[in-house]
């Protein structure tokens, strides 16, 4: 294609993004103007298939930076993803399919939710590391099902974040060949040059963990041509280093920090548009010439599916078949669940049944930051990745869930991510995207409470239970014995939409007795219940085990007591009035206890015991006491 078609396929992206942050009165210009020369010579390099946006073997388009949404929605309207130029004019309103900031599965062709800087840049590690799993899986040396690559654009603010070093020091250290990471590099950030706050040497810190290296003028084609086509043969992670200007075109504010984050103004794009030989009375206006070269996208993509499928027909690929099936489509009634008799740890019971999973389905695969022997969450004899299914993310607790958020959108698996409950508070943002966007990962939590004992204060969660509960489509599940912990695994594996919590003991909980009325997979269940009852205690965890054992000091008074077991407290929330009345019976004082901050208890509970502190350190068994944990102090409280 001539470089003059080019240019002027860059500036209709560039006046699209222009026309939509002026019609919004919000948005930011600046990243899509200066990045419009990129995303044309990138189109040319993409193997997709706007006629079916969930083709596995595509190139995955990760954007990094999610506010440059003037250059996403641009890109899926001139490629033919379903969006028309009214989904322009309707930049960031109300239910329109183009807000702030890109939401999968909300506008078509979307990979994944960011917004959040660098989680992008974690996500497309996420892809690679998931192509890299399926590929060891369903490739042979012949004939390849999976060779894609993965397309990552960021910024000067993603780098900045500490995520980004995290994901892409394990990027670097897998060796993930596809992933290619172009880095808009305009030194500006929304308060000016990046000079105020940054001065690293980006080259030296990527060849430094391993990456390869490359360096373009960013409005120069041929230059940003060469440098894909180099990335592409490249036998490592590549970032390629993209010079641009912030508003490129856009007139007195190209290259301004001021075109950050703010319309232009009208008189700006008039002026930049005559300088570019387009007409300013027209808006959200592309020709017929460059609509047409962007729409080969949809030819070209289908051609390369149907090739993909033909090919998967003819080469000798049983086996690589076979193997693909029982990824995408995982049999859960070929888990054989292990059953519990005796006092267990829920860190230890949960690790039993995770490799139960494991066994029965091969798309459940992940793992801890570094701290699988503690979490009981390694996968036996099930190998390393990216042949085998336990991943050593080491200490990087923020792009270990953003990778494995992005593994769970690829296709067919099931990820799961680990460490101790306190260190939630590093993956937090990604667990929010995670119940935004409905990722079905699985988050594995232990050392749930100050039942963490001697580590102390800053390794005993406090807070964290309801931090997590609070978050909407979230299911935090807190299994009080091997039994619950079942079944929470069996309703979690089903909620394909929503990511599941399993926070866990260190300590040992006794096997609980049959329930009376209600299951776990309701959230909450009636445990054990007296006639007349006239208290109703209500806990999760390793406190089930301590309220049933203040209704047996109760009941030795003559006091009658209901226990009520709430392994997943989000679940409960959910159950009609009529359940909910059924297993906490009007008329009763009803006394929520919880070895943590418990405020959300309120919602069922008259009184709640609970922390208001951090911990200490010391033997669990004395924290318990010292906090209050004990039937003494419980029933001293409930006199």
């Amino acid at each position: 294609m001539s470089n003059v078609m080019r240019q002027k396929m860059a500036d209709s992206i560039r006046f699209l993004a222009a026309d939509m942050v002026q019609a919004a009165n919000s948005g930011h210009p600046g990243a899509p103007m200066g990045l419009a020369d990129i995303a044309v010579v990138l189109s040319e390099h993409l193997n997709h298939n706007p006629k079916n946006p969930n083709w596995l073997n595509r190139d995955r388009l990760v954007f990094s930076g999610g506010h440059a949404t003037g250059l996403i929605y641009s890109l899926y309207y001139l490629w033919g993803y379903g969006l028309e130029i009214d989904d322009l004019k309707n930049f960031r309103q109300l239910d329109s399919k183009t807000p702030g900031h890109p939401e999968y599965g909300h506008t078509k062709g979307i990979e994944i939710t960011t917004g959040p800087l660098g989680q992008g840049i974690a996500n497309a590690v996420g892809f690679s590391m998931a192509s890299k799993f399926v590929g060891a899986q369903v490739n042979s040396e012949t004939a390849k099902l999976i060779d894609h690559n993965v397309y990552c654009l960021c910024g000067d603010g993603d780098l900045e974040e500490g995520i980004s070093y995290e994901a892409c020091s394990i990027a670097g250290h897998n060796k993930l060949d596809n992933l290619i990471l172009i880095y808009d590099s305009n030194r500006i950030t929304i308060e000016g040059s990046t000079d105020l706050s940054i001065s690293e040497d980006i080259r030296m810190r990527f060849e430094s963990q391993g990456w390869d290296v490359l360096e373009c003028d960013g409005h120069n084609f041929d230059e940003i041509d060469k440098c894909l086509t180099t990335a592409k043969a490249n036998t490592k992670p590549t970032i390629i280093i993209a010079n641009t200007i912030i508003a490129k075109g856009a007139g007195k504010l190209e290259g301004s920090h001021h075109s950050h984050g703010a319309p232009l103004g009208d008189e700006v794009i008039a002026e930049a548009k005559v300088a570019a030989g387009f007409d300013p009375d027209k808006t959200f206006y592309v020709d017929e010439d460059v609509i047409i070269r962007f729409r080969c996208a949809i030819e070209e993509g289908d051609l390369l599916e149907r090739e993909w499928i033909h090919s998967q027909k003819t080469l000798p690929l049983m086996e690589q078949n076979e193997a693909l099936d029982a990824l995408q489509n995982p049999d859960f009634s070929r888990i054989d669940y292990p059953t519990f008799e005796k006092a267990e740890a829920t860190r230890g019971t949960n690790g039993k049944i995770m490799n139960a999973i494991a066994r029965g389905i091969p798309s459940f695969l992940g793992g801890s930051a570094d701290l699988s022997p503690s979490n009981k969450t390694n996968l036996n004899d099930m190998g390393v990745y990216p042949k085998g299914r336990n991943i050593y993310f080491g200490i990087r607790e923020h792009a270990m869930a953003s990778i494995t958020n992005a593994m769970a959108l690829y296709g067919p698996l099931l990820p799961f991510s680990a460490t101790f409950f306190v260190f939630s508070d590093y993956l937090k943002p990604a667990a929010r995207i995670a119940a935004l966007t409905g990722i079905q990962q699985f988050f594995i939590w232990t050392h749930d409470s100050i039942g963490v004992g001697e580590d102390g204060p800053t390794h005993q969660p406090i807070e964290h239970l309801s931090q997590f509960r609070a978050l909407p489509n979230f299911y935090v599940w807190r299994p009080a014995d091997g039994v619950e912990n079942v079944q929470a695994w069996k309703t979690a594996l089903s909620m394909d939409k929503s990511p599941s919590a399993f926070v866990c003991s260190r300590q040992n909980l006794s096997i609980l007795p049959a329930s009376v009325f209600g299951t776990a997979a309701q959230g909450g269940y009636l445990l054990a219940s007296d006639k007349n009852a006239v208290i109703t205690l209500m806990a999760s965890g390793s406190e089930v085990e301590l309220a049933l054992k203040v209704k047996e000091s109760l009941n030795a008074i003559d006091v009658a007591v209901n226990v009520v077991s709430v392994p997943c407290y989000d679940l409960l929330l959910e159950q009609d009035s009529s359940y909910i009345n059924s297993i906490i019976i009007d008329g009763t004082k009803t006394i929520a206890i919880e070895a943590a901050r418990g405020l959300e208890w309120y919602k069922f509970a008259d009184t709640v015991i609970s922390m208001d502190s951090f911990g200490a350190s010391a033997p669990a068994s004395e924290l318990f006491k010292k906090f209050g944990f004990s039937v003494d102090a419980i029933i001293d409280k409930i006199k």
